[in-house]
């Protein structure tokens, strides 16, 4: 009995040496995968006019989600259009002279005045003879002399106004119509980017999560009408005791392991809490329970691995 006893002992103590020389697994964590939901709203208000996907979809980048109804939009884009172009034409029209019939009626009655100063002068040289010659008063020359000063009086000033037809408007009546102009663009641009903004596409390629509202429902400006979940925006949540966190820092990675997930996901550490704080109830773990624990997060590296991660399953987090 004694050599028996002595042989256990001896079978203990030899197993007791293999595990103090055995590796030490690497430390490992308790936690689980959470994701940053996307929830995609119009920033205008409408009626749900088609719905593009269901909870459960995958879809790309730039896919279609919903549409909204734009008969309103449409009407409003299509009024500040047509004021845009009234206003751009009357800042072009503000930099030309009066068109070509007004200056050919201005220069027609130019001509006529022309005429009629020469037919005076004409008229006064005749008089101005006749008085040398004694057969009229000086009186009568002083008359012609006078309508000669009113016909040409009459050339200058039709002279003036046609010279003045062929400018364009003052430089401040320029620059109030091109501001008019320039506001009513503005305008425009308004109403064409609400007039876009009825049609949500996918921001980028994500998992369909949730759908809120169904063809026909009235929806209010920015209230979500589709959720997603992107590749990007699932990570990991675990709890790491404060005796360890000194072996961890950004960017280092990690090893992240569930149950059904295959091979392990390689992930990066891209957040470490400054706080400290208790171990939450949906860790459990005799170990961990109680203790002081820093929240740490990890992103897989691969958006394909990413997709292995559900939100709420619980994982086991390993140094690598």
């Amino acid at each position: 009995m004694k050599n028996k006893n002595a042989r256990c002992v001896a079978a203990s103590l030899a197993l007791l040496v293999l595990d103090a020389c055995a590796p030490k697994p690497p430390p490992g964590w308790s936690g689980y995968a959470e994701g940053e939901t996307v929830y995609v709203a119009a920033p205008v208000a409408g009626r749900v006019a088609t719905l593009n996907v269901a909870a459960g979809d995958t879809v790309q980048a730039a896919q279609p989600l919903f549409t909204l109804d734009a008969t309103l939009e449409r009407a409003a884009d299509a009024e500040a259009q047509a004021r845009a172009l009234s206003a751009q034409a009357q800042a072009e029209d503000t930099d030309k002279g009066r068109r070509r019939e007004e200056l050919a009626v201005s220069q027609a009655q130019l001509r006529q005045a022309i005429t009629q100063a020469e037919q005076a002068r004409a008229e006064l040289r005749r008089r101005e003879g006749l008085a040398q010659q004694g057969f009229i008063a000086p009186a009568q020359v002083d008359d012609q002399a006078l309508a000669h000063q009113q016909a040409q009086a009459r050339v200058n000033e039709l002279q003036a106004a046609l010279a003045t037809a062929k400018l364009p408007a003052r430089s401040d009546q320029r620059e109030s119509a091109r501001a008019l102009a320039t506001a009513a663009q503005s305008s425009r641009a308004q109403t064409e980017w609400k007039l876009q903004q009825t049609q949500q596409v996918a921001p980028s390629n994500a998992a369909v999560t949730d759908v809120f509202y169904r063809p026909g429902e009235w929806v209010e400006a920015g209230q979500p009408v589709v959720a997603l979940l992107p590749p990007a925006n699932r990570k990991a949540r675990f709890y790491v005791p404060q005796t360890e966190l000194g072996s961890l820092k950004m960017q280092q990675q990690v090893r992240l392991q569930c149950d059904g997930c295959g091979a392990p996901i390689a992930a990066k550490i891209t957040f470490i809490a400054a706080q400290a704080e208790y171990t939450p109830p949906v860790i459990y773990s005799n170990e961990q329970r109680s203790k002081l624990v820093f929240l740490v997060e990890a992103r897989p590296v691969d958006a394909k691995d990413a997709e292995r991660l559900h939100p709420g399953q619980p994982l086991d987090v390993l140094s690598p």
